[in-house]
């Protein structure tokens, strides 16, 4: 099985009509730490997958992002867990192949690591942009329900829902 991660609002805490600027503004959601060992258990591979439109409009670079995404990658290895690869999509237009919903990013993955079946997959994130990633590439889809709580569901976009991602991991187990 494979996972596949949406960052702000999944991993960490999102900021409302913001953004992740610098490590010292990333802040990991509550649970994160405790789940990402039992993920690295139950899944052979897990990737994060992320729009990060705030480099597009020259507010991050992408080395900020990198050390951004090297400080939260320490930290959960120094918790047992693991993430096998980051993908992320700097453009600002929304009809771009890469940025979500649009499987650009799970692409770039199979490219990378081509044993990877998306009918094997899982996609957890908190948006419906995030469920309609997973379903464009054919996976399953887990609605973190950390910043829409009140999301329907049952919904067409979801499989399953979780109020975060601890709840996800132990379930999964």
């Amino acid at each position: 099985m494979y996972l596949f991660l949406d960052r702000d609002g999944v991993i960490n805490d999102e900021i409302k009509d913001g953004y992740v600027l610098h490590p010292g503004m990333f802040r990991f959601s509550e649970g994160v730490l405790e789940a990402m060992p039992l993920l690295a258990r139950r899944f052979e591979r897990i990737f994060v997958v992320t729009n990060q439109r705030c480099i597009g409009r020259g507010m991050l670079t992408v080395d900020g992002l990198l050390e951004i995404h090297a400080q939260m990658q320490d930290a959960i290895q120094l918790a047992g867990g693991r993430i096998d690869q980051i993908y992320f999509c700097p453009d600002v237009e929304s009809n771009s192949p890469c940025r979500k919903p649009n499987a650009g990013m799970a692409m770039q993955a199979k490219n990378d690591f081509p044993e990877i079946d998306f009918n094997k997959a899982m996609m957890a994130g908190n948006t419906l942009s995030d469920m309609q990633f997973g379903r464009n590439a054919g996976m399953q889809t887990v609605f973190i329900a950390t910043t829409l709580p009140d999301t329907p569901f049952p919904n067409p976009l979801i499989d399953k829902k979780y109020p975060d991602l601890l709840r996800f991991a132990q379930d999964i187990q």
